[in-house]
């Protein structure tokens, strides 16, 4: 097998490649005035490849994994895979008012006709329990970035109170708290918009401790801020936040950090200045899995 990467994953994938002592190749893009994406695959391609794209700000790069994808067979590859660990589109898996597309439907099954393996982290799904109903593939697994999150966390903390900001987050909090024998909450979320939400915090003590909030992602950040605000109105000592995919829309990040927090770290899923906990062992172990 090889690992091939678009330039923006080239460095997690060359630690992925390097972990499975695969050859690594890059794939060339470039873009035209127009917005028309040229892609470019190395000319001689093994049985098997290894894409490795995160797909943060999608559109264009769907059209791009479908150019790579169908180029890639036309080449000769036997078998695509995908490493996408921030998957896309996979939030609307409802109609809300006739008419409205079911994106992770549509997108999950053009994925399933693009790829014979899809490989992510985390998926935000609201509805199904399997990324499986999402993406119609034998080999469509959904990994968990808990496990690097807590060795991160309990290489850095004697204790701490980690906290879920809704009750989504707590199957990433109680796995992490369980891993690293910290104790937990969860607190209650409402959401009115795409940038106002209304957070209560759960019946726990807060003063004096230090408190990680734990979240699958930050994308305008209000939901990290409100809470950071509410912890330290109840007097936490200090307020970290664990993020698995650093989306960081327009000024989140500036605005989770006028909030008050310490520390923001974020996994690798996705190229951020706050991205330090790497993932390259958690795609590594589930690749080989996949063989």
């Amino acid at each position: 097998m090889q690992i091939l990467a678009f330039p923006d994953y080239c460095a997690q994938a060359e630690r992925l490649a390097c972990r499975l002592g695969a050859p690594f190749g890059l794939i060339e893009l470039h873009r035209f005035p127009d917005g028309e994406s040229l892609v470019r695959l190395p000319s001689m391609l093994l049985d098997h490849v290894i894409v490795c794209r995160s797909l943060d700000r999608p559109n264009d790069k769907l059209v791009e994994l479908m150019l790579f994808a169908r180029t890639a067979r036309e080449l000769g590859a036997k078998r695509v895979t995908l490493v996408a660990p921030y998957l896309c589109y996979m939030r609307q898996d409802i109609a809300n008012r006739p008419g409205e597309a079911v994106s992770q439907r549509i997108v999950g099954q053009w994925l399933a006709e693009l790829f014979d393996d899809v490989l992510t982290v985390d998926p935000h799904l609201h509805r199904i329990s399997h990324l499986q109903q999402a993406i119609p593939l034998a080999n469509a697994v959904c990994l968990s970035a808990a496990g690097a999150i807590g060795d991160f966390l309990g290489k850095r903390f004697d204790d701490a109170i980690l906290l879920g900001p809704d009750i989504e987050s707590e199957q990433w909090v109680s796995g992490i708290a369980a891993q690293i024998g910290f104790d937990y909450a969860v607190a209650d979320k409402i959401r009115r918009g795409d940038r106002e939400v209304e957070i209560t915090l759960p019946d726990k003590v807060f003063k004096d401790k230090p408190v990680v909030i734990i979240d699958d992602m930050a994308s305008t950040g209000r939901t990290l801020a409100r809470t950071i605000g509410l912890l330290q109105n109840a007097g936490a000592s200090t307020v970290y936040a664990a993020i698995t995919h650093p989306l960081f829309c327009g000024d989140a990040e500036a605005h989770i950090r006028a909030a008050g927090v310490k520390e923001i770290w974020s996994t690798d899923s996705i190229e951020h200045p706050t991205s330090c906990i790497w993932l390259d062992s958690l795609l590594s172990d589930a690749v080989r899995s996949i063989l």
